[in-house]
């Protein structure tokens, strides 16, 4: 079982960044390592941020997103996707980058997750009240979690380990939510945003508006 001190983790970038993203990949591929999994397991996980603000990108790193995976015993992870780990059955990412930054940086346990996804299904349907439309924000791809993973990446997630929590740790502040009206958990608060703050915020996630 992976076991690391989480009071040494400390940020390297901002969510989507090449070093974060490199660095959630390298801890999720020593978190499989460190576990034993049937020997025929084939799975991946990827996550891909889309329209991330330019400072994170350019033409060595046109694409934000990690991945780490197991194939046939093999393990391996890394910057940018692949589509041999896209292929796998697994949890698979695609959304804006905007719509879940700001709040991947608050660690929580179960509990949290689901409040989570309470909020940003609020933040979405919010957005869709003020457009007319519902906007196309990503989504994940028939997630499947065996539960050998589910024990691997979850371990000591109640007690502020876990994937998410390190991947949380390693995230630095980005600017752009700065004075945003946001939940406990880091959710941006779409319905007590400024006028000016609702078209910003929409713009930065790339949704068109009238």
């Amino acid at each position: 079982m992976f076991s690391v001190d989480m009071q040494t983790i400390k940020p390297v970038g901002e969510f989507g960044s090449q070093a974060w993203c490199q660095a959630v990949a390298d801890f999720g591929v020593k978190i499989l390592q460190a576990n034993t999994f049937p020997d025929d397991l084939c799975w991946g996980f990827s996550e891909i941020y889309t329209c991330p603000p330019d400072r994170l990108i350019g033409d060595q790193w046109p694409q934000s997103g990690y991945y780490f995976m197991i194939k046939n015993g093999e393990i391996s992870g890394g910057i940018g996707v692949t589509q041999e780990c896209l292929a796998l059955s697994g949890f698979h990412v695609k959304m804006r980058w905007a719509y879940i930054c700001n709040q991947s940086a608050t660690k929580y346990g179960s509990v949290g997750q689901r409040q989570r996804s309470v909020e940003e299904g609020i933040l979405k349907d919010e957005m869709a009240a003020y457009l007319g439309v519902v906007p196309d924000l990503g989504g994940i791809d028939n997630p499947v979690w065996p539960q050998s993973i589910i024990v691997a990446l979850s371990a000591g997630t109640e007690e502020g380990a876990g994937l998410h929590n390190i991947a949380a740790s390693l995230q630095s502040p980005s600017p752009e939510f700065s004075g945003l009206p946001t939940t406990s958990l880091g959710v941006p608060i779409f319905s007590e945003m400024s006028d000016e703050q609702k078209i910003d915020f929409l713009t930065l996630c790339a949704v068109e508006q009238d």
